[in-house]
């Protein structure tokens, strides 16, 4: 499925309708009279939060989306029936903008919650209503009012507890590959990934969600590569897995390169838990990478982890360290 995680749609709530002007004319009736009933209300449009639903390509293909309008009052003082609510299903973690694309209207950071966007229309008056003493016979009656109408923007904010950062080819995917049951597309070239993967590590009967974040090179702030368009997913992250392929020739640099990516686009980044592991292990020496790691941490003054992607053993003790680092 594409991922989509930026759309603009136009969203118009129903109508109100009218109310009747209808009079009362029955044949063994004595004295007839007003008796149009008032206009239902129009229906409004719904945002409602879904946590299996993981883009907005559903509103790729249709733009605009309308309540349905309030139905006009009757004769026998009956009120027109009510407009029904259209909902709109949207993932957790999604945003939504005025139309100038700045202004935060709502934000769903949890699961089927509902935000009313556009409110429908009150119905009109039946004329049964400006009957008086001295107006007997009304003719008087009001027309529903409309529904709100307007352009917004929804934006997809990933949520995940670790996101995976890293330069390009680091092993992002594979790493989620191994750990989870999601597909991503893996091959040796610059970002294979272009959109946030997701998936779901299963260890000791918890369940954390992973988030393979596409490669951010010098330059990503201000958007270039993949850029900006990405960074903002990481936001939502509770925990950020930073890692590194262990054949770079100077990972102190790589480290620092990703680390100055974040401060540039939101120092907050920088405030959240990092777990940094080395990846591709099974490449490299095990004398050349003690020394390495040693190096390492002796300059960033941080615990290091070690992963092969291709070894179970290695992989499930990376996978029993991400439980430590959400809880």
């Amino acid at each position: 499925m594409k991922f989509l995680d930026q759309v603009k749609i136009k969203v118009k709530a129903g109508d109100g309708g009218s109310g009747s002007p209808s009079f009362r004319r029955e044949k063994y009736v004595e004295f007839g009279g007003p008796d149009g009933g008032d206009g239902g209300s129009g229906g409004s449009i719904v945002f409602k939060s879904e946590r299996n639903l993981n883009t907005l390509i559903d509103f790729r293909y249709q733009q605009h989306f309308k309540a349905e309008r309030g139905g006009d009052g009757k004769g026998k003082k009956q009120t027109g029936k009510g407009g029904k609510n259209l909902y709109l299903k949207v993932p957790v973690g999604t945003q939504v903008f005025e139309e100038d694309n700045k202004t935060l209207i709502y934000d769903f950071k949890i699961q089927n919650d509902e935000f009313v966007a556009a409110i429908g229309g009150k119905g009109g008056i039946g004329n049964t209503r400006f009957k008086s003493s001295t107006n007997r016979a009304p003719r008087k009656f009001t027309k529903g009012s409309k529904g709100e109408e307007f352009w917004v923007w929804l934006q997809l904010k990933t949520i995940a507890d670790i996101g995976i950062i890293g330069l390009p080819n680091a092993g992002k995917s594979s790493l989620l590959a191994s750990t989870t049951r999601a597909t991503p597309k893996i091959a040796n070239y610059k970002f294979t990934t272009i959109n946030p993967n997701l998936g779901v590590v299963t260890y000791d009967n918890k369940e954390i969600t992973l988030a393979d974040i596409p490669g951010l090179i010098e330059g990503a702030h201000s958007g270039v590569g993949l850029g900006t368009k990405f960074l903002k997913h990481i936001e939502r992250c509770k925990t950020l897995l930073h890692l590194i392929d262990v054949n770079e020739k100077d990972l102190i640099s790589s480290y620092k390169q990703v680390r100055e990516e974040l401060r540039k686009y939101s120092k907050e980044l920088l405030k959240k838990k990092e777990l940094i592991v080395f990846n591709k292990i099974d490449l490299i020496d095990k004398k050349i990478l003690k020394k390495k790691i040693d190096e390492f941490t002796k300059n960033i003054k941080k615990k290091v982890f070690i992963l092969s992607t291709i070894n179970k053993s290695s992989v499930s003790q990376i996978k029993s360290k991400l439980i430590n680092y959400v809880s």
